[in-house]
């Protein structure tokens, strides 16, 4: 297929951070594996896939304002009020990497397709009148691919609980599933398992690329 402008490695939390992520490019650079590894996350994949193909990439985490964090460490389950904002700046950065001919890897949790929506057409999805008469602007999308990383409440929990240092505790995830919504058709999207190795998650995708 041909190249998205944007790859989103979407799943709940628990598909999200690990402690390892940030020397784990350099070590993909030097070729070392990660067979090792006891559990996967969506930044884990997200960053190595990057480091593979040479994107750009961004954990959509570290863009969430201290208000969300702090809502999130209190154990209170963030609203589409609390996300809608945040997921309006990562299609800001998704649009402008994309105009200047960037490729980039972004690693979210994405949990709804208005979500996903916003990731690739911002807030008002939709075509604008143009000053033309008869004619529509031509609307700002970023071609996106989704890689959702699915796993069980059980899986993915049990790897949460291994998790330190992240700003959402392990009892908000049965809120992240409640809301989840898994792509389907028409999105352009693939779901792989977590219960696959590393290697064979970024095989895949890297074959559904070609």
């Amino acid at each position: 297929m041909a190249a998205p402008g944007a790859l989103l490695v979407m799943g709940v939390s628990g598909s999200g951070n690990h402690p390892w992520m940030e020397g784990g490019a350099a070590q993909a650079e030097k070729g070392q594996s990660f067979e090792h590894l006891c559990f996967l996350h969506r930044s884990t994949v997200g960053a190595l896939l990057a480091c593979e193909l040479g994107w750009t990439f961004y954990d959509a985490d570290d863009f969430h304002p201290e208000e969300n964090r702090m809502k999130m460490r209190k154990g209170i389950p963030l609203n589409d009020q609390d996300r809608i904002p945040w997921l309006c700046n990562l299609h800001d950065i998704l649009l402008r990497d994309v105009a200047t001919g960037q490729h980039v890897v972004l690693a979210c949790s994405a949990l709804k397709k208005v979500y996903r929506d916003i990731l690739m057409r911002g807030k008002d999805g939709a075509p604008r009148k143009c000053a033309e008469p008869g004619k529509e602007e031509k609307l700002a999308e970023v071609k996106l691919l989704v890689v959702h990383l699915s796993g069980s409440f059980e899986v993915i929990s049990e790897r949460l609980l291994q998790r330190k240092g992240h700003f959402m505790p392990p009892e908000l995830l049965q809120s992240q599933f409640d809301i989840l919504e898994p792509p389907s058709a028409p999105e352009n999207f693939i779901q792989i398992s977590v219960d696959k190795n590393l290697s064979e998650i970024i095989a895949t995708i890297l074959k559904v690329l070609k």
